[in-house]
């Protein structure tokens, strides 16, 4: 009997902060096999015992065959362009074998806290909750939303604050689902949470199943025109960049309920401002949450008589 064949893979990793874990998710799963692995570092903590530190290890990995240098200069062209915003490690290169790969990362993931109830649990992990505990269980491999972004953690933190039980609310660019599904978990009684990536939908879909949370929330392709405008929630958060947020402020506006909040994020510091004056060309008044060069706005539209 012939001998089982090993498969060979190459393993792409680089070392980046927080900020960045995102953008450079996006340019290994341009070329990855089943997703992108984040790895944080935890450091010593409070009361949960660890914390997520400034860094991160973003892996990915590819067959070891003839495309795989054309995907090792993609991956490294992709890391140059985002060097001249972020700093980025350089790109670590190297074999393994199949075992290896499906497997020798996960002992680096661990659960985090956000804010002072939500925790972020990899799906394969166990953790005992307390009872206040909102506990979102995410397959890190999505690499769309993995709670390390600084507007990802204070996203959350505000729908913590803002999210009551029975609140309705719409997600726009919901990435792997993180912030969806932490309303769900907060109490929300209905959910829609969009995406224009295909990816993205499939992860966030993926997750929501995972967390038995599909009569919650309802994962939709598409931006925000697929939600009718006589749709209105307590809540509307995005959490991409600017550029998006200014085309479609108005048409989230639509679709807030009277009195409810927007929750913005993503938003660079060098395009804040442009942010900050079309609220105020739409009369909205908001508060700026600034965390290292990311702004998160909390905005509520004025009351029409």
């Amino acid at each position: 009997m012939a001998e089982s064949k090993t498969v060979r893979w190459l393993e792409f990793a680089s070392r980046v902060d927080g900020e960045a874990v995102e953008a450079v998710s996006e340019v290994f799963s341009r070329v990855a096999i089943g997703g992108v692995v984040v790895e944080p570092d935890l450091e010593p903590g409070a009361d949960d015992g660890f914390t997520v530190g400034a860094l991160a290890t973003i892996r990915a990995y590819v067959p070891l065959d003839d495309a795989a240098p054309d995907k090792q200069r993609t991956v490294e062209e992709g890391l140059w362009h985002l060097r001249a915003i972020w700093p980025v490690g350089e790109l670590d290169v190297r074999e393994v074998a199949d075992q290896e790969w499906a497997t020798a990362w996960k002992k680096h993931y661990s659960t985090f806290r956000v804010g002072r109830r939500i925790v972020i649990r990899p799906s394969w992990l166990e953790y005992s909750p307390t009872a206040d505990d909102v506990v979102v269980s995410l397959d890190p491999g999505a690499a769309f939303g993995t709670g390390l972004h600084p507007t990802t953690r204070r996203c959350l933190e505000l729908l913590e604050e803002f999210v009551k039980p029975g609140a309705t609310v719409l997600d726009v660019g919901t990435g792997s689902g993180i912030l969806s599904l932490a309303s769900a978990g907060l109490g929300a009684s209905r959910i829609v949470a969009v995406d224009v990536d295909p990816i993205a939908v499939s992860a966030a879909r993926d997750n929501v199943a995972a967390g038995n949370r599909q009569k919650v929330v309802d994962v939709r392709a598409g931006g925000v025109e697929v939600v009718s405008v006589d749709q209105q929630f307590d809540v509307v958060v995005a959490n991409i960049i600017a550029r998006v947020i200014i085309q479609i402020l108005p048409r989230l506006v639509e679709r807030l309920r009277p009195g409810g909040c927007l929750i913005l994020g993503g938003v660079i510091a060098d395009r804040s401002s442009d942010v900050a004056r079309e609220l105020t060309r739409l009369g909205i008044t908001f508060h700026c949450h600034v965390d290292g060069d990311w702004f998160t706005y909390l905005a509520r539209p004025a009351e029409t008589s």
